[in-house]
């Protein structure tokens, strides 16, 4: 019976060289990739958030890896926040990271209970964190029956018209249990009724009329202007 030869195969040691290090060039080019931090930060239509918060809230603010960062996982952690209505995380060119911001508007603080009134009506903590600079502040109590009355109300003042009211206080009266005034930075006082809330949108314009005078704007009932002596 003839013996089998059996033929030892030759491993080609420079070939098999080469394929590792290709893999292992690959494998560390990867490595590097995935480790190469962002560069750029870039936090978009914000009007009273810092960046700093948002970035902090993304889990960002270190510069991680930029291909570590998860879009998706940012854009939750923001939304949690309740100072954010929506979030849009995206990556662009040269490892810039830009998050777009749609911020749940604060109307005013409520210094009763000490809370942030946001247009939604949802009421959180006031947060030392958050620069709330431009919002005015509700001073006294307003009961239930009017404080919805009050939100829906201050939901309709312009944002330039907004951040020119300092205080407001409830302030009703024997014919007009809807009666607020509010508390101005330039020094006037403009009296509104609940169903005429919208009408201090027109205070920029009165302003201009007023030729530097201070006083009393009544607009809950009839227009007119109170010169303070």
């Amino acid at each position: 019976m003839a013996k089998k030869i059996v033929k030892k195969r030759k491993i080609k040691i420079v070939p098999c060289l080469i394929v590792f290090l290709i893999l292992g060039g690959l494998s560390f080019g990867v490595y590097l990739l995935l480790k190469m931090p962002i560069k750029n930060l870039i936090v978009t239509n914000t009007n009273y958030l810092k960046d700093d918060y948002v970035l902090s809230l993304a889990e960002v603010i270190d510069y991680p890896g930029f291909y570590q960062v998860s879009t998706h996982k940012c854009e939750n952690l923001l939304e949690k926040s309740p100072y954010i209505k929506e979030a849009s995380v995206d990556r662009e060119f040269f490892n810039t990271l830009v998050i777009d911001v749609k911020e749940n508007e604060p109307l005013f603080i409520n210094n009763i209970n000490q809370t942030v009134v946001f247009s939604s009506k949802e009421e959180v903590p006031v947060d030392k964190e958050i620069d709330l600079f431009r919002v005015p502040r509700l001073i006294n109590y307003v009961p239930d029956n009017k404080y919805k009355g009050f939100i829906k109300g201050m939901t309709n003042i312009k944002r330039d018209v907004l951040g020119k009211i300092s205080d407001i206080e409830y302030q009703p009266n024997d014919y007009d249990k809807d009666r607020f005034l509010l508390y101005m930075d330039d020094g006037n006082m403009v009296y509104l009724t609940l169903t005429k809330f919208d009408m201090i949108n027109y205070y920029n314009d009165v302003l201009s009329q007023l030729e530097n005078r201070k006083g009393i704007l009544y607009l809950d009932n009839g227009n007119h202007f109170q010169i303070r002596e």
